[in-house]
């Protein structure tokens, strides 16, 4: 047995102590998402995880093994482990980084992120495991494009606003090969918004209409902008 921490203040008794683990529980979380994905669990240990980004060709893997969390059953004695096994806490890292990310419904539209049991490299992954990669990569397509949609309000609605655009949106584009066709993946400058002279609402200057009342806030950046309005 291993001692993996104390508690100062409460004696030796108050220790938390690891017992052997199986060799054989491990699990590995699988990414094809472009990002980092970096998780901190801080009531079981080991408690920190990092998954690399990865891709459909080149997944990034992260072999977990059990971790543990301890359970106060009387005060002269040891803290008593709860072991989790290789799964649950693969599956914790997986649903605890994509639960209430912006499009994700946990469905068929989320980060191409899941497990498999036991330790895999790319290669073996890639032969035993093709049907669940594809399944990630159509899933990540639909958050792509579910971010995608949002985004096009988003600009609509803040009538091109560029803070209203988030990195991952951006980041969805470009996966989708859309930077050409969104203006709000153009290269932006941060710029001052003002005041909507009808309703007082922010707008941003480049556009003559307010998006809020729809008032004609800058007749002359209308007409120089050739914009007709009905009659």
């Amino acid at each position: 047995m291993s001692l993996v921490g104390g508690f100062p203040g409460l004696g030796n008794q108050r220790r938390t102590i690891r017992a052997p683990q199986n060799p054989l529980d491990i699990s590995t979380v699988v990414s094809i998402y472009p990002k980092d994905i970096f998780e901190i669990k801080h009531t079981i240990e080991p408690g920190k995880f990092l998954v690399p980004r990865g891709s459909y060709d080149n997944p990034g893997l992260l072999v977990v093994g059990p971790s543990s969390w301890w359970r106060d059953v009387d005060e002269n004695q040891p803290l008593l482990e709860i072991p989790q096994s290789s799964i649950q806490i693969a599956d914790s890292i997986v649903k605890d980084y994509c639960n209430g990310l912006l499009g994700c419904n946990m469905g068929d539209a989320m980060p191409g992120i899941f497990y498999v049991p036991g330790k895999y490299d790319v290669a073996l992954l890639k032969k035993d495991f093709k049907a669940e990669l594809d399944n990630a990569k159509r899933k990540q397509s639909n958050f792509y494009s579910a971010l995608v949609r949002l985004a096009d309000s988003l600009w609509a609605r803040s009538n091109g606003n560029p803070l209203a655009i988030s990195e991952d949106m951006r980041m969805a584009a470009r996966e989708l090969n859309l930077t050409n066709n969104k203006d709000w993946m153009k290269d932006f400058e941060m710029v001052d918004m003002t005041r909507c002279k009808a309703c007082g609402s922010l707008r941003n200057p480049e556009y003559p209409v307010c998006p809020t009342c729809k008032a004609i806030d800058d007749p002359e950046k209308a007409k120089s902008l050739n914009i007709k309005f009905a009659q």
